[in-house]
Protein backbone atom coordinates (compact mmCIF):
# COMPACT_ATOMS: atom_id res chain seq x y z
CA UNK A 1 0.00 0.00 0.00
CA UNK A 2 1.36 3.39 -1.09
CA UNK A 3 -0.28 6.47 0.36
CA UNK A 4 -0.54 10.07 -0.79
CA UNK A 5 -1.49 12.70 1.78
CA UNK A 6 -2.77 15.88 0.15
CA UNK A 7 -2.33 19.40 1.56
CA UNK A 8 -1.26 18.35 5.03
CA UNK A 9 0.19 20.85 7.49
CA UNK A 10 3.26 19.29 9.07
CA UNK A 11 3.70 19.77 12.83
CA UNK A 12 7.13 18.40 13.62
CA UNK A 13 10.04 20.46 15.04
CA UNK A 14 12.48 17.87 13.71
CA UNK A 15 11.24 18.21 10.13
CA UNK A 16 12.65 20.72 7.65
CA UNK A 17 9.02 21.11 6.51
CA UNK A 18 7.69 22.07 9.95
CA UNK A 19 4.58 24.26 9.76
CA UNK A 20 4.40 23.94 5.96
CA UNK A 21 1.43 22.61 3.97
CA UNK A 22 2.71 19.85 1.72
CA UNK A 23 1.79 16.71 -0.16
CA UNK A 24 3.48 13.61 1.25
CA UNK A 25 3.94 10.41 -0.77
CA UNK A 26 4.57 7.26 1.26
CA UNK A 27 5.98 4.29 -0.62
CA UNK A 28 6.28 0.86 0.98
CA UNK A 29 6.08 2.32 4.48
CA UNK A 30 8.66 5.09 3.97
CA UNK A 31 8.31 8.77 3.09
CA UNK A 32 9.31 8.89 -0.58
CA UNK A 33 8.50 12.49 -1.48
CA UNK A 34 7.42 15.74 0.13
CA UNK A 35 6.39 18.50 -2.22
CA UNK A 36 3.85 21.27 -2.72
CA UNK A 37 2.03 19.15 -5.28
CA UNK A 38 2.22 15.41 -5.97
CA UNK A 39 0.00 13.27 -8.18
CA UNK A 40 0.76 9.62 -7.57
CA UNK A 41 -1.20 8.64 -10.71
CA UNK A 42 1.54 10.30 -12.76
CA UNK A 43 4.15 8.01 -11.21
CA UNK A 44 5.34 5.15 -13.36
CA UNK A 45 5.26 2.82 -10.36
CA UNK A 46 1.76 3.74 -9.26
CA UNK A 47 -0.40 0.82 -8.18
CA UNK A 48 -4.13 0.36 -8.21
CA UNK A 49 -3.92 -0.17 -4.45
CA UNK A 50 -2.45 3.30 -3.89
CA UNK A 51 -4.57 5.50 -1.63
CA UNK A 52 -5.03 9.24 -1.78
CA UNK A 53 -6.15 10.83 1.49
CA UNK A 54 -7.37 14.35 1.95
CA UNK A 55 -9.38 16.10 4.61
CA UNK A 56 -10.37 19.61 5.59
CA UNK A 57 -7.71 21.25 7.79
CA UNK A 58 -5.53 18.14 7.63
CA UNK A 59 -2.54 18.21 9.99
CA UNK A 60 0.08 15.52 10.48
CA UNK A 61 2.76 14.88 13.09
CA UNK A 62 5.04 12.05 14.15
CA UNK A 63 2.82 9.30 15.53
CA UNK A 64 1.61 9.93 19.07
CA UNK A 65 2.94 7.66 21.80
CA UNK A 66 1.17 7.11 25.12
CA UNK A 67 3.55 6.54 28.01
CA UNK A 68 0.99 5.01 30.39
CA UNK A 69 -1.63 2.59 29.10
CA UNK A 70 -3.28 -0.37 30.82
CA UNK A 71 -4.66 -3.08 28.52
CA UNK A 72 -5.43 -5.79 31.07
CA UNK A 73 -4.23 -8.80 29.10
CA UNK A 74 -3.11 -11.13 30.50
CA UNK A 75 -5.25 -11.48 33.61
CA UNK A 76 -7.88 -8.80 33.16
CA UNK A 77 -9.20 -9.49 29.68
CA UNK A 78 -12.72 -8.64 30.86
CA UNK A 79 -11.55 -5.00 31.14
CA UNK A 80 -9.39 -4.84 28.02
CA UNK A 81 -7.45 -7.06 25.66
CA UNK A 82 -4.36 -6.23 23.66
CA UNK A 83 -6.54 -6.06 20.54
CA UNK A 84 -9.24 -3.79 21.99
CA UNK A 85 -6.63 -1.60 23.65
CA UNK A 86 -4.88 -1.09 20.32
CA UNK A 87 -8.23 -0.29 18.69
CA UNK A 88 -8.74 2.39 21.36
CA UNK A 89 -5.26 3.72 20.62
CA UNK A 90 -5.98 3.92 16.88
CA UNK A 91 -9.24 5.75 17.53
CA UNK A 92 -7.32 8.25 19.65
CA UNK A 93 -4.56 8.72 17.07
CA UNK A 94 -1.80 6.85 18.88
CA UNK A 95 0.66 4.77 16.87
CA UNK A 96 2.47 3.50 19.96
CA UNK A 97 1.83 2.79 23.63
CA UNK A 98 3.80 1.66 26.63
CA UNK A 99 1.91 -0.91 28.66
CA UNK A 100 1.99 -0.70 32.42
CA UNK A 101 2.78 -4.04 34.10
CA UNK A 102 -0.50 -4.41 35.94
CA UNK A 103 -1.20 -7.96 34.95
CA UNK A 104 -1.63 -11.48 36.26
CA UNK A 105 0.91 -12.97 35.93
CA UNK A 106 3.13 -9.95 36.49
CA UNK A 107 5.42 -8.72 33.72
CA UNK A 108 8.45 -9.56 35.85
CA UNK A 109 10.35 -11.93 33.57
CA UNK A 110 11.53 -12.17 29.99
CA UNK A 111 8.89 -14.70 28.96
CA UNK A 112 6.15 -12.15 29.71
CA UNK A 113 7.98 -9.50 27.67
CA UNK A 114 8.21 -12.02 24.82
CA UNK A 115 4.51 -12.88 25.16
CA UNK A 116 3.34 -9.29 24.72
CA UNK A 117 5.80 -8.43 21.95
CA UNK A 118 4.96 -11.57 19.99
CA UNK A 119 1.20 -11.22 20.38
CA UNK A 120 1.22 -7.58 19.24
CA UNK A 121 3.87 -7.82 16.51
CA UNK A 122 1.30 -7.87 13.69
CA UNK A 123 -0.85 -5.05 15.05
CA UNK A 124 -0.65 -1.58 13.51
CA UNK A 125 0.07 0.00 16.92
CA UNK A 126 3.56 -0.37 18.37
CA UNK A 127 3.17 -1.97 21.80
CA UNK A 128 6.07 -1.68 24.23
CA UNK A 129 5.68 -3.48 27.56
CA UNK A 130 7.20 -1.96 30.67
CA UNK A 131 8.55 -4.49 33.12
CA UNK A 132 7.96 -4.59 36.84
CA UNK A 133 10.81 -3.39 39.02
CA UNK A 134 10.12 -6.05 41.63
CA UNK A 135 8.83 -9.61 41.53
CA UNK A 136 5.01 -9.65 41.50
CA UNK A 137 5.14 -5.89 42.07
CA UNK A 138 5.43 -6.55 45.81
CA UNK A 139 8.39 -4.23 46.34
CA UNK A 140 10.92 -6.67 47.78
CA UNK A 141 12.95 -8.58 45.18
CA UNK A 142 14.27 -6.98 41.99
CA UNK A 143 13.51 -8.63 38.65
CA UNK A 144 16.15 -9.91 36.21
CA UNK A 145 16.65 -6.52 34.59
CA UNK A 146 19.46 -7.51 32.25
CA UNK A 147 17.57 -10.47 30.81
CA UNK A 148 14.38 -8.47 30.36
CA UNK A 149 16.28 -5.56 28.78
CA UNK A 150 17.89 -7.91 26.28
CA UNK A 151 14.36 -9.07 25.44
CA UNK A 152 13.27 -5.53 24.53
CA UNK A 153 12.14 -4.02 27.83
CA UNK A 154 13.05 -0.32 27.89
CA UNK A 155 11.62 0.73 31.26
CA UNK A 156 10.84 -0.73 34.67
CA UNK A 157 8.07 0.34 37.01
CA UNK A 158 5.66 -1.04 39.57
CA UNK A 159 3.29 1.66 38.34
CA UNK A 160 0.73 2.68 40.97
CA UNK A 161 2.39 0.31 43.48
CA UNK A 162 4.96 2.91 44.41
CA UNK A 163 8.27 1.33 45.38
CA UNK A 164 8.47 2.07 49.09
CA UNK A 165 11.74 0.45 50.19
CA UNK A 166 14.68 2.83 49.87
CA UNK A 167 17.25 0.02 49.64
CA UNK A 168 15.37 -1.76 46.85
CA UNK A 169 14.92 1.45 44.88
CA UNK A 170 18.62 2.26 45.23
CA UNK A 171 19.71 -1.14 43.93
CA UNK A 172 17.19 -0.99 41.08
CA UNK A 173 18.56 2.38 39.98
CA UNK A 174 22.13 1.07 40.11
CA UNK A 175 21.22 -2.04 38.09
CA UNK A 176 19.42 0.06 35.51
CA UNK A 177 22.68 1.81 34.58
CA UNK A 178 24.32 -1.38 33.29
CA UNK A 179 21.36 -2.32 31.10
CA UNK A 180 20.62 1.27 30.05
CA UNK A 181 17.04 1.04 31.26
CA UNK A 182 14.73 3.70 32.62
CA UNK A 183 13.38 3.51 36.15
CA UNK A 184 9.87 4.93 36.43
CA UNK A 185 8.23 5.51 39.80
CA UNK A 186 4.91 6.91 40.88
CA UNK A 187 5.77 9.04 43.94
CA UNK A 188 3.30 8.05 46.63
CA UNK A 189 4.24 7.34 50.24
CA UNK A 190 1.64 4.72 51.07
CA UNK A 191 2.13 5.20 54.80
CA UNK A 192 0.70 8.70 54.32
CA UNK A 193 -1.90 7.95 51.62
CA UNK A 194 -3.21 4.66 53.04
CA UNK A 195 -6.98 4.31 52.67
CA UNK A 196 -7.20 7.75 51.04
CA UNK A 197 -9.71 8.00 48.19
CA UNK A 198 -9.39 11.64 47.07
CA UNK A 199 -7.35 14.79 47.60
CA UNK A 200 -7.07 15.84 51.24
CA UNK A 201 -8.68 19.23 51.60
CA UNK A 202 -11.91 21.06 52.34
CA UNK A 203 -13.88 18.97 49.84
CA UNK A 204 -12.81 15.64 51.34
CA UNK A 205 -13.66 16.95 54.82
CA UNK A 206 -17.09 18.13 53.68
CA UNK A 207 -17.83 14.81 51.96
CA UNK A 208 -16.49 12.74 54.84
CA UNK A 209 -13.95 10.94 52.64
CA UNK A 210 -10.41 10.10 53.71
CA UNK A 211 -7.91 12.24 51.85
CA UNK A 212 -4.52 11.77 50.22
CA UNK A 213 -2.27 14.64 51.32
CA UNK A 214 0.18 16.57 49.17
CA UNK A 215 3.09 15.30 51.20
CA UNK A 216 2.44 11.68 50.25
CA UNK A 217 3.63 12.59 46.77
CA UNK A 218 6.17 15.27 47.64
CA UNK A 219 8.11 13.30 50.25
CA UNK A 220 8.53 10.46 47.76
CA UNK A 221 9.69 12.93 45.10
CA UNK A 222 12.37 14.08 47.55
CA UNK A 223 13.39 10.48 48.22
CA UNK A 224 13.67 9.56 44.57
CA UNK A 225 15.63 12.68 43.67
CA UNK A 226 18.11 12.00 46.48
CA UNK A 227 18.58 8.43 45.27
CA UNK A 228 19.00 9.68 41.72
CA UNK A 229 21.72 12.05 42.91
CA UNK A 230 23.45 9.14 44.68
CA UNK A 231 23.23 6.62 41.81
CA UNK A 232 23.61 8.98 38.84
CA UNK A 233 21.11 6.91 36.89
CA UNK A 234 17.99 7.86 34.87
CA UNK A 235 14.69 8.50 36.63
CA UNK A 236 11.20 9.22 35.38
CA UNK A 237 8.54 10.38 37.85
CA UNK A 238 5.03 9.39 36.81
CA UNK A 239 1.69 11.12 37.29
CA UNK A 240 2.91 14.34 38.94
CA UNK A 241 -0.03 16.20 40.49
CA UNK A 242 1.12 18.88 42.97
CA UNK A 243 2.66 22.33 42.68
CA UNK A 244 5.49 21.58 45.12
CA UNK A 245 6.43 18.39 43.24
CA UNK A 246 6.87 20.59 40.18
CA UNK A 247 9.21 22.88 42.11
CA UNK A 248 11.35 19.97 43.28
CA UNK A 249 11.66 18.49 39.78
CA UNK A 250 12.57 21.88 38.33
CA UNK A 251 15.40 22.30 40.85
CA UNK A 252 16.65 18.76 40.13
CA UNK A 253 16.78 19.51 36.40
CA UNK A 254 18.68 22.74 37.00
CA UNK A 255 21.25 20.72 38.96
CA UNK A 256 21.82 18.56 35.89
CA UNK A 257 20.18 15.37 37.14
CA UNK A 258 18.79 13.03 34.47
CA UNK A 259 15.18 13.30 35.53
CA UNK A 260 11.96 13.47 33.51
CA UNK A 261 8.31 13.54 34.48
CA UNK A 262 4.80 13.17 33.14
CA UNK A 263 1.30 14.21 34.09
CA UNK A 264 -1.99 12.41 33.43
CA UNK A 265 -4.18 14.49 31.14
CA UNK A 266 -7.19 14.56 33.50
CA UNK A 267 -5.03 16.12 36.23
CA UNK A 268 -4.57 19.12 33.93
CA UNK A 269 -8.15 20.36 33.97
CA UNK A 270 -10.27 18.42 36.50
CA UNK A 271 -10.30 19.36 40.20
CA UNK A 272 -11.41 17.77 43.46
CA UNK A 273 -14.74 19.61 43.08
CA UNK A 274 -15.82 17.16 40.39
CA UNK A 275 -16.29 14.61 43.18
CA UNK A 276 -19.02 16.66 44.89
CA UNK A 277 -21.67 14.09 43.96
CA UNK A 278 -19.53 11.06 44.82
CA UNK A 279 -19.16 10.31 41.12
CA UNK A 280 -16.75 7.36 40.95
CA UNK A 281 -15.89 8.13 37.32
CA UNK A 282 -13.68 10.90 38.72
CA UNK A 283 -11.91 8.62 41.19
CA UNK A 284 -8.29 8.43 40.01
CA UNK A 285 -4.79 8.04 41.39
CA UNK A 286 -3.14 10.43 41.95
CA UNK A 287 -6.32 12.21 42.99
CA UNK A 288 -7.71 15.28 41.32
CA UNK A 289 -6.15 18.23 43.13
CA UNK A 290 -6.83 21.98 43.32
CA UNK A 291 -6.85 24.77 40.74
CA UNK A 292 -3.48 26.12 41.88
CA UNK A 293 -1.95 22.70 41.23
CA UNK A 294 -3.38 22.70 37.71
CA UNK A 295 -1.90 26.14 37.09
CA UNK A 296 1.51 24.92 38.26
CA UNK A 297 1.29 21.81 36.05
CA UNK A 298 0.41 23.89 32.98
CA UNK A 299 3.34 26.21 33.66
CA UNK A 300 5.58 23.16 34.09
CA UNK A 301 4.55 21.92 30.65
CA UNK A 302 5.41 25.29 29.13
CA UNK A 303 8.87 25.49 30.68
CA UNK A 304 9.57 21.76 30.10
CA UNK A 305 9.77 20.82 33.76
CA UNK A 306 7.16 18.21 32.85
CA UNK A 307 8.08 16.41 29.66
CA UNK A 308 5.09 14.24 28.78
CA UNK A 309 1.31 14.14 28.94
CA UNK A 310 -0.06 10.61 29.27
CA UNK A 311 -3.60 9.28 28.97
CA UNK A 312 -3.29 6.90 31.94
CA UNK A 313 -5.82 4.75 30.08
CA UNK A 314 -7.25 2.45 32.76
CA UNK A 315 -10.22 0.28 31.75
CA UNK A 316 -12.41 -0.85 34.67
CA UNK A 317 -15.60 -2.90 34.56
CA UNK A 318 -18.90 -1.54 35.89
CA UNK A 319 -18.86 -3.95 38.82
CA UNK A 320 -15.77 -2.19 40.16
CA UNK A 321 -16.84 1.36 39.30
CA UNK A 322 -20.56 1.53 39.98
CA UNK A 323 -20.15 0.97 43.71
CA UNK A 324 -19.68 3.13 46.80
CA UNK A 325 -16.94 5.73 46.34
CA UNK A 326 -14.69 4.19 48.98
CA UNK A 327 -14.83 0.80 47.24
CA UNK A 328 -14.54 1.90 43.62
CA UNK A 329 -11.30 1.28 41.77
CA UNK A 330 -9.22 4.19 40.48
CA UNK A 331 -9.04 5.02 36.82
CA UNK A 332 -10.45 6.55 33.62
CA UNK A 333 -10.18 5.30 30.05
CA UNK A 334 -8.36 7.98 28.11
CA UNK A 335 -6.98 7.00 24.72
CA UNK A 336 -10.03 7.75 22.57
CA UNK A 337 -10.82 11.12 24.17
CA UNK A 338 -7.26 12.32 24.86
CA UNK A 339 -6.67 14.63 21.91
CA UNK A 340 -10.13 16.19 21.97
CA UNK A 341 -9.66 17.11 25.62
CA UNK A 342 -6.08 18.30 25.17
CA UNK A 343 -6.95 20.56 22.25
CA UNK A 344 -9.90 21.95 24.15
CA UNK A 345 -8.25 22.56 27.52
CA UNK A 346 -4.46 22.54 27.08
CA UNK A 347 -3.49 23.60 23.54
CA UNK A 348 -4.85 27.16 24.04
CA UNK A 349 -2.47 27.51 27.01
CA UNK A 350 0.73 25.89 25.70
CA UNK A 351 0.30 25.91 21.91
CA UNK A 352 -0.27 23.06 19.46
CA UNK A 353 3.40 22.45 18.62
CA UNK A 354 4.41 22.02 22.25
CA UNK A 355 1.41 19.78 22.86
CA UNK A 356 2.55 17.50 20.01
CA UNK A 357 6.02 17.33 21.55
CA UNK A 358 4.49 16.18 24.86
CA UNK A 359 2.52 13.33 23.28
CA UNK A 360 4.78 12.30 20.44
CA UNK A 361 8.43 13.31 20.47
CA UNK A 362 9.27 13.41 24.18
CA UNK A 363 7.87 9.97 25.15
CA UNK A 364 10.07 8.32 22.52
CA UNK A 365 13.06 10.46 23.49
CA UNK A 366 12.73 9.43 27.15
CA UNK A 367 12.53 5.75 26.19
CA UNK A 368 15.40 6.16 23.70
CA UNK A 369 13.24 4.97 20.84
CA UNK A 370 13.88 6.00 17.20
CA UNK A 371 12.59 9.44 16.31
CA UNK A 372 10.76 9.10 13.02
CA UNK A 373 10.58 12.70 11.88
CA UNK A 374 8.57 13.67 8.82
CA UNK A 375 11.46 13.84 6.37
CA UNK A 376 12.20 12.05 3.09
CA UNK A 377 13.62 8.57 3.59
CA UNK A 378 12.21 8.06 7.09
CA UNK A 379 9.72 5.44 8.15
CA UNK A 380 6.16 6.74 8.01
CA UNK A 381 4.94 6.71 11.60
CA UNK A 382 2.34 9.45 11.40
CA UNK A 383 -0.83 10.69 13.08
CA UNK A 384 -3.45 12.50 10.99
CA UNK A 385 -5.57 15.07 12.82
CA UNK A 386 -7.64 18.23 12.73
CA UNK A 387 -6.83 20.40 15.77
CA UNK A 388 -9.94 22.57 15.35
CA UNK A 389 -12.66 20.04 14.55
CA UNK A 390 -15.58 20.28 16.98
CA UNK A 391 -17.40 17.08 17.85
CA UNK A 392 -19.18 15.26 20.64
CA UNK A 393 -17.65 12.27 22.38
CA UNK A 394 -20.18 9.42 22.43
CA UNK A 395 -20.28 5.75 23.35
CA UNK A 396 -19.74 4.94 19.67
CA UNK A 397 -16.30 6.55 19.89
CA UNK A 398 -15.20 4.11 22.60
CA UNK A 399 -13.31 1.08 21.30
CA UNK A 400 -12.23 -0.05 24.75
CA UNK A 401 -14.14 -2.90 26.39
CA UNK A 402 -14.82 -0.63 29.36
CA UNK A 403 -16.88 2.55 29.62
CA UNK A 404 -15.40 4.16 32.77
CA UNK A 405 -15.19 7.74 31.59
CA UNK A 406 -16.97 10.92 32.67
CA UNK A 407 -16.60 12.47 29.20
CA UNK A 408 -19.44 10.79 27.30
CA UNK A 409 -21.56 13.62 25.91
CA UNK A 410 -18.69 16.14 26.22
CA UNK A 411 -18.09 18.65 23.42
CA UNK A 412 -14.56 18.19 22.10
CA UNK A 413 -12.24 20.32 20.02
CA UNK A 414 -9.58 18.57 17.95
CA UNK A 415 -9.87 15.06 16.55
CA UNK A 416 -7.59 12.28 15.40
CA UNK A 417 -8.46 11.40 11.79
CA UNK A 418 -6.28 8.32 11.50
CA UNK A 419 -2.79 6.89 11.71
CA UNK A 420 -0.13 5.53 9.39
CA UNK A 421 2.25 2.87 10.69
CA UNK A 422 3.90 -0.26 9.31
CA UNK A 423 2.87 0.77 5.79
CA UNK A 424 -0.84 0.80 6.70
CA UNK A 425 -3.30 3.70 6.71
CA UNK A 426 -6.09 3.37 9.26
CA UNK A 427 -8.78 6.07 9.01
CA UNK A 428 -11.20 6.80 11.86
Amino acid sequence: MNILLKSAKIIDPNSKFNNEIMDIYIKEGKIDQISKSINYKDKSNAKNSDIEFTAKNLHISPGWFDLHANFGEPGFEHNETLDTGCNAAIKGGFTGVMLMPNNIPSIDNRSMIDFILNKTSNLIVDVLPAGNITQNSIGDSIVEMHDMSEGGCKAFTDDKNSLMRNDVMKVAMLYSIDCNALIMNYPNDESLSKNGVMHEGTTSTRLGLKGIPYMAEEMMVDRDINLLKYTNSRLHLSYISTKDSVKKIKIAKKKGLTITADVALHNLFLTENHINNFDTRYKVLPPLREKEDINALIKALKDNTIDVISSDHTPISDEHKKVEFDNALNGIIGLESAFGLLCKHIAPKIGLSLLIEKISINPRKILQLPQESINIGNKANITLFDPEKEWEFTVDDIKSKSLNTPFIGTKMRGKALGIINKGILKVN
